[in-house]
């Protein structure tokens, strides 16, 4: 089996932004280059009202195949209001 899953930040980027109406994405690849751990930083409407589980639910079910193709995922989900608020801290 190849060390290499195929996904890439920029395949990622792209599959958050179009499945999940994402207005900021930050994809970085903590496994230098091979694809295989990633950490992703997602803003959408889409959280509104949702609790931290219904969110990571909500990304798991829209990323299922790539999520299955690396090693580990982490994320943190924020709507647009917190991460405004976050910035400004």
């Amino acid at each position: 089996m190849s060390t290499n899953s195929g996904i890439t930040v920029d395949s990622l980027q792209t599959a958050i932004t179009e499945r999940l109406q994402a207005q900021h994405v930050a994809v970085e690849d903590l496994s230098a280059g091979c694809g295989q751990m990633f950490e992703v930083v997602i803003v959408s409407p889409l959280f509104e009202g949702k609790r931290l589980l219904a969110r990571h639910k909500l990304v798991n079910e829209a990323l299922k195949d790539e999520i299955s193709k690396v090693h580990a995922f982490t994320q943190k989900s924020y709507t647009p209001a917190e991460w405004e608020k976050k910035q400004a801290e």
